[in-house]
């Protein structure tokens, strides 16, 4: 009897390891970032959800993007479409504020409901190492290349794979973005 429940364990611990081993994890979202809130979470979490990855700043020419990136959010939230909100005051200096103050502008002015961040450095000597990774040819092949300014777009399918970038001055209601987030999560 005992060795049959011995079995009967081991055999339930090979089937988890093996699990685990069919369910890993992409490199993209092999991160752990902190949310606006402070907390740390780990971007795994999201895999099997198709993603926008979007570098955001609060006193951009671009800003009014959010309403387009809630917008987007809304549509296909229950679709298993998220949206991941970075804050960096990489671009003419124009995400100065604390997290609370961008919290309080984004919740405000927007109404954004979609998860947003800590803030980050997307380029230069303090990049952050999810922004590393997505601007290194090494790592993100043809979708690579340094961040060109506030509002640069990757999306990543449901295996956490880029599969697209979309450039600063592209619009949320765009409809080649739209197409592409579609087809993710068609797939």
């Amino acid at each position: 009897m005992v060795r049959r429940i011995a079995l009967g364990l081991l055999s339930v611990f090979v089937l988890t390891v093996a699990a685990m081993a069919a369910k890993e994890v992409s490199p993209v979202l092999n991160f752990k970032m902190k949310n606006i809130l402070g907390e740390e979470v780990f971007l795994a979490d999201y895999q099997g959800s198709v993603l926008l990855l979007v570098n955001v700043a609060s006193k951009c020419g671009l800003t009014p993007q959010y309403e387009g990136l809630q917008k987007l959010h809304e549509t296909y939230k229950d679709k298993g479409f998220k949206i991941l909100a970075f804050p960096a005051n990489n671009f003419g200096a124009q995400e100065p504020g604390t997290e609370a103050e961008i919290r309080e502008f984004c919740s405000t002015k927007y109404k954004v409901t979609f998860d947003m961040f800590s803030k980050v450095s997307v380029k230069g000597e303090d990049m952050c190492d999810l922004y590393k990774f997505l601007t290194d040819p090494a790592t993100n092949g043809e979708f690579a290349g340094e961040i060109q300014w506030n509002f640069q777009k990757y999306l990543i399918d449901k295996k956490g794979k880029v599969v697209a970038k979309f450039e600063p001055k592209t619009k949320p209601e765009d409809p080649k973005l739209i197409a592409a987030i579609e087809k993710a999560l068609g797939e």
